[in-house]
């Protein structure tokens, strides 16, 4: 009895010692990852589906990233103030209030003003413009504070929430394939072993020789090796409810990715909404601004056009009614911004001034409202010229016998 133990011993050495494969066979992950980077060992392939929704999961968080930036790059264009803000957001304390470029100009202009003479026309104007500049600034600090909450915010929440749970289950899925990859590599290095130890287990023995030591050996060894593959086929069972179970949960982690582009979607949305109200406040803001520095430039510098004398951008190409509309320039109502007697002003009595006419190039066609104005065709050359009490924003044009108020947003006055 004791030889037979000493015998079994024996072979236990011999199968799991001495044989180099019931070394090689029992793997971890660290190893599998390595052997299959190398390509010495087999990998388990996700379906064309689940890498397909991994890899627009890759592309979503990518593409949020860069647009994250450089969103914040235009709301803040100062780098160290970004980086202020990000560590005010980190420590969770209130992001103090920071003046905007606009209102530190506002200031400056109406120091000058105060120091220069507020009652000259210079410091006049200083004060005009210094105030535009200020509601300029409250526009742009109203459009960052609604910017961030409606559309920063979002994108930082996919990416510091629902972005790091998907990585996480991404992470635990290729540690289940590793440990299913070693099964079955486990699996293949025993049977092969166990087939092994079979056929040297057929060859009959020489019974001439005083202990059949080899055969006891074989026979032993095959035992073994029977009992390494049932236990490496029920390691693989486990592992591979384990792998379909965290695959099953990543792949609805990913697939929630069309819902991030939905909402995604809504906040670009909101953020086009207050970029547009942002503009127009712009806008109306500096349009009041022209129409009062063109009031008081016909006071201090007669005979001079008001307007501008350079030409403004031209409308993009665009066969779209609403593109065109909002491309063109705004035109005023005359109505509403002619000076009272203005509006019943008969053109036929009108005549040019001995001096001040000028010539402008139209820049954008136009319809005539009514009898008062003068349709305009792009590219044609014009007279024009200002009456005193008129709106800074029109002029009197003339083409041949034809006359009529033209607004001066659609010109190119011509030196």
């Amino acid at each position: 009895m004791g030889g037979w133990c000493h015998e079994s011993l024996m072979a236990i050495s011999h199968a799991w010692i001495v044989r180099p494969e019931a070394r090689s066979c029992f793997f971890s992950a660290p190893q599998e990852f390595t052997e299959e980077k190398f390509g010495q060992a087999e990998k388990t392939e996700l379906d064309a589906h689940f890498e397909n929704l991994l890899a627009r999961a890759d592309s979503t968080k990518n593409w949020t990233e860069k647009i994250l930036r450089q969103t914040e790059v235009l709301l803040q264009p100062n780098p160290s103030a970004r980086v202020e803000e990000f560590l005010y957001e980190k420590l969770d304390r209130k992001v103090p209030s920071r003046v905007t470029n606009g209102e530190l100009l506002a200031q400056y202009m109406a120091d000058a003003a105060s120091e220069l003479g507020p009652t000259t026309p210079y410091g006049k104007t200083l004060i005009k413009v210094a105030e535009a500049e200020k509601q300029l600034g409250a526009a742009e600090r109203d459009f960052i504070h609604t910017a961030s909450i409606s559309f920063l915010t979002p994108l930082r929440n996919f990416l510091e929430g629902d972005w790091k749970t998907i990585s996480k289950e991404r992470r635990l899925l290729q540690n289940r394939r590793l440990d299913l990859d070693a099964c079955k590599a486990r699996l293949k290095k025993a049977k092969a072993a166990e087939a092994k130890a079979t056929c040297e287990g057929d060859t009959v023995p020489d019974f001439q020789e005083t202990r059949p030591r080899n055969y006891i050996l074989s026979a032993s060894a095959s035992a073994l090796w029977n009992d390494e593959v049932d236990k490496a086929e029920q390691e693989l069972r486990v592992a591979q409810t384990e792998f379909d179970r965290q695959a099953e949960v990543t792949r609805l982690l990913l697939e929630g990715i069309s819902s991030t582009h939905v909402n995604h979607l809504r906040c670009l949305h909101e953020f086009v909404k207050s970029q547009t109200t942002y503009y127009a406040q712009c806008y109306r803001h500096m349009l009041d601004l022209q129409k009062q520095l063109g009031s008081s430039q016909g006071a201090i510098f007669p005979g001079t056009f008001v307007g501008t004398t350079e030409p403004a951008s031209p409308p993009l190409s665009s066969t779209s009614p609403t593109t065109a509309a909002a491309t063109m320039p705004v035109v005023p109502s005359v109505a509403s911004l002619a000076p009272p007697g203005e509006a019943s002003l008969c053109l036929e009595e009108v005549a040019p001034p001995a001096s001040g006419t000028r010539k402008a190039r139209v820049l954008y066609d136009y319809e005539a409202a009514d009898s008062s104005e003068l349709a305009l065709l792009a590219d044609e050359l014009i007279t024009v010229y200002s009456l005193p009490g008129m709106d800074p924003d029109w002029l009197i044009g003339e083409r041949g016998n034809k006359k009529g108020k033209v607004p001066v947003t659609y010109l190119e006055l011509l030196s």
